[in-house]
């Protein structure tokens, strides 16, 4: 009779975790549920010009090599249940392509609908908790997050939201957007900003941010710039102050500033690297910028096709080797820190033998940071812009791509992947994937001759 009671008591309870399972598992989406399960993964920090992985129990460091990507829509994507499936998608083929780190946007400010910041420290909290899911979903598909934290252009919002918004609290401030690096109120709104991210608490996982392992990095902007090159001290400040305010909330992770890698003014010697003369007038400067002591790695763009539209492909790859080289030559030996090309986007617009223009600029790029990789150099790794799953047809431009469709450049992202994985593993690379064995069977010739 007592074992008659007690599956009688025990039935129920399981049909209960059955159907709680069943609604984890199949509408997670849909609701807030907390997250039962995270894989452990390691915080990422810096050795001298290498990024390294220190084990969650910190009983060693392992040196990391970045392929990577952009896809700077998760958020928004996450916002509302029918599309988060979306995100996860991404993440998980971004995963399965052997890459380890996706940049994307923390920021959205203004007044529409999507907004993560409506007003000046006022945030919408059904968007936080998008940002929220991505988060989660980046930590259970082991891909580290960079964060941006705002924009230089004014698409979701930008610097010129903050000076809007200045301006319509009755201050006295500049109509230049140079005001956002300089005016002491603005410097505040975006302080305050970066605060309510930073300290935020997960409402999934219960994790706070600057707590959280799968956030790679920090961006304090994403291409920084100045209308006028005289602003050029006034950016070199506000870098300083704000990375060194991200370091008083959050010693666990690093910082970056989101460069596109221009030379300024005053580094005449490296003049010539630059796309053009226009380059070097923007206020910004790779060097002095990347050389503030609480900024961890330096960050680099690449875009050959908008940067000189005029030249022919082999101009532009010349172009591109000599500013690859250039920057992790500077990395190496002046700035002594990793340099990370976070994004490196062309237009697939020519096709011959099978190859676009995409998988010339990409491996050029590829090559560099393995040969970076085989002599444990500064070149830490590159980041695509951008990629898409299917149905993303509102957020892509000229140089996005669903990488699947486009067999060669799909097959050069997965080769990227194993063979950096390859210079830190003995012989055949035979690590699994999370779905399929990618790197079975390629083996690479890693010696530094």
């Amino acid at each position: 009779m007592e074992g008659e009671w007690k599956q009688k008591r025990l039935y129920p309870l399981l049909g209960t975790l059955s159907i709680l399972l069943f609604l984890y598992f199949n509408f997670s989406d849909y609701f807030n549920f907390p997250v039962l399960w995270l894989p452990a993964i390691g915080f990422v920090g810096t050795n001298s010009t290498k990024f390294v992985i220190v084990e969650p129990d910190g009983s060693h460091q392992s040196t990391l090599y970045i392929n990577g990507w952009n896809s700077y829509w998760l958020m928004e994507e996450s916002v509302w249940a029918p599309s988060r499936s979306r995100v996860s998608n991404m993440l998980r083929r971004g995963a399965e392509m052997g890459m380890s780190v996706c940049r994307t946007w923390a920021f959205n400010d203004g007044d529409g609908p999507n907004s993560l910041q409506i007003s000046p420290g006022v945030f919408n909290e059904r968007v936080f908790q998008g940002l929220d899911y991505v988060i989660v979903e980046a930590r259970r598909h082991q891909v580290r997050l960079i964060l941006s934290l705002v924009n230089n252009l004014n698409a979701y919002g930008g610097k010129a939201q903050y000076v809007r918004w200045a301006q319509e609290a009755g201050i006295n401030v500049s109509s230049s957007t140079d005001s956002f690096f300089s005016h002491p109120t603005i410097k505040d709104y975006y302080k305050a900003y970066i605060k309510a991210v930073v300290t935020r608490k997960n409402s999934l996982s219960g994790v706070k941010y600057s707590e959280e392992p799968a956030i790679f990095a920090w961006e304090l902007m994403n291409e920084p710039r100045c209308a006028s090159s005289s602003s050029a001290p006034i950016l070199q400040a506000w870098i300083t102050e704000m990375a060194a305010y991200i370091k008083s909330l959050d010693q666990k992770h690093l910082v970056t500033v989101g460069l596109e890698g221009f030379y300024g003014l005053k580094t005449t010697e490296r003049s010539g690297v630059n796309p053009g003369d226009w380059a070097s007038k923007l206020g910004s400067d790779f060097i002095q910028n990347s050389a503030i002591d609480d900024i961890d790695f330096a960050s680099v763009h690449a875009y050959p096709d908008s940067w000189l539209p005029d030249a022919d492909l082999e101009e532009k790859a010349n172009f591109l080797s000599h500013w690859v080289d250039s920057h992790i030559s500077d990395g190496e030996y002046v700035l002594k820190k990793p340099v990370l090309f976070t994004e490196v986007g062309s237009i697939m617009h020519r096709k011959k033998q099978g190859l676009y223009d995409t998988d010339t600029f990409l491996k050029t790029v590829y090559d560099k940071i393995y040969e970076s990789a085989k002599k444990r150099q500064a070149g830490a790794g590159a980041l695509i812009w951008q990629l898409l799953v299917e149905g993303m047809e509102e957020y892509s431009d000229q140089f996005s791509i669903v990488a699947w469709d486009y067999p060669s450049t799909h097959e050069l992202i997965i080769e990227q992947s194993c063979r950096l994985r390859s210079v830190f593993a003995e012989g055949q690379v035979e690590r699994k994937l999370q779905h399929g064995d990618l790197c079975f069977g390629k083996v690479f010739n890693n010696s530094n001759e």
